[in-house]
């Protein structure tokens, strides 16, 4: 996946989890214009197109939006829309109304970064989404993916539009593509694994020390506190996406991370989910 673009020439860095090609799409939370919060999972059994850009104040942008607009009304009811771009949601809802955007749901991502940190299309140094389109199937299963090199230039519409109806017209399988990580609720109650087993799962992990049994760390090192207080603010972000919470702790050029389930008392599945995450955003 791509993990560097461009504007006006300069380079650009893409954080977030590494997204692709057959891969089942992680799920997102964003926002509605009358800030309802919008999931993935709530678009179950449609084939999805979901389109990101910077900021629907910017003339390619602008047309990204309508041009979709319009190629969508020649689709089925099986097939939805969704744009996503970190502007506030008024902004959004005010834009669809202006210029009769019914058929693409323009969605913010501003509060969360969940879309953009989960589908690795955060730009890290201005916090806007990069111009991508992906196609999902009806079993979230990522059929396509185009990032645009240079932020400033529209997407290959034909293409997206040329490999939705293959989607259409070729659906996979039911139950394929590689399962994202993530980590599962703990209510109900949980137990720690056993050391032995915790001491197994720690040796398949690079970098990550086992403490006592019960716990994970691992200190990452930066350039400076810029750096270094950046990534610890994108974990935070992450972590409250994935509702387990290591504790962090921030020093000069420095983040040390340990992870452990407290309503277990010792490490569980969820600690190693979380660890393999936290290694792939790095």
């Amino acid at each position: 996946m791509r993990r560097t673009i461009t504007f006006k020439g300069n380079p650009l860095t893409l954080v977030g989890r590494s997204v692709e090609e057959a891969d089942v799409a992680p799920d997102f939370k964003v926002l509605s214009g009358d800030l309802k919060e919008v999931r993935l999972s709530q678009f179950k059994d449609l084939v999805k197109i979901i389109t990101s850009f910077p900021s629907l104040d910017t003339p390619v942008c602008d047309m990204q939006v309508k041009e979709f607009n319009k190629r969508a009304t020649s689709l089925s009811d099986e097939v939805v829309v969704l744009g996503i771009s970190n502007d506030l949601p008024f902004a959004q809802k005010r834009f669809c109304e202006d210029n009769d955007i019914t058929r693409v749901a323009v969605l913010s991502d501003y509060r969360h970064s969940s879309f953009g940190i989960n589908f690795g299309l955060l730009i890290k140094e201005l916090k806007l989404l990069a111009r991508a389109v992906c196609i999902l199937d009806r079993s979230n299963i990522i059929r396509y993916i185009q990032i645009v090199g240079e932020l400033t230039a529209p997407p290959d519409y034909d293409s997206a539009m040329a490999h939705l109806h293959e989607v259409i017209a070729k659906p996979p399988l039911r139950g394929g593509g590689v399962q994202p990580a993530r980590c599962a609720p703990c209510e109900g109650g949980v137990r720690a694994l056993p050391r032995d087993a915790a001491e197994r799962s720690a040796a398949r992990i690079k970098g990550w020390e086992l403490v006592e049994g019960v716990k994970l760390r691992k200190e990452f090192r930066f350039k400076d506190y810029v750096e270094a207080k950046y990534f610890l603010d994108l974990l935070a972000m992450l972590a409250e996406d994935q509702g387990h919470h290591p504790v962090m702790t921030l020093g000069y050029n420095s983040v040390r991370v340990t992870l452990t389930t407290h309503a277990a008392g010792g490490l569980t599945e969820n600690d190693f989910i979380m660890a393999g995450i936290i290694d792939e955003v790095r």
